[in-house]
């Protein structure tokens, strides 16, 4: 079975996580990319719901300078 046919489960839901918070930064960086920008719901497998709350808080995190918006 390849990775392409395994179902992906949202984390946030699998984890009854209801709250998305921006300074928990750890957490936020599980759904970045090298390059700094937010994962895909299509590659994370977050579901559409927390995606949106999960973008929302990572655009707070870099207002706040928690996260940066671009890696050189």
């Amino acid at each position: 079975m390849s990775d392409a046919s395994k179902k992906k489960y949202c984390y946030f839901c699998f984890n009854k996580i209801n709250q998305i918070d921006y300074l928990d930064i750890q957490l936020l960086q599980r759904f970045i990319s090298s390059y700094a920008k937010i994962v895909s719901r299509r590659r994370s497998g977050v579901c559409v719901k927390h995606q949106r709350k999960l973008a929302e808080a990572i655009k707070r995190a870099r207002i706040m300078a928690l996260l940066p918006f671009v890696k050189k």
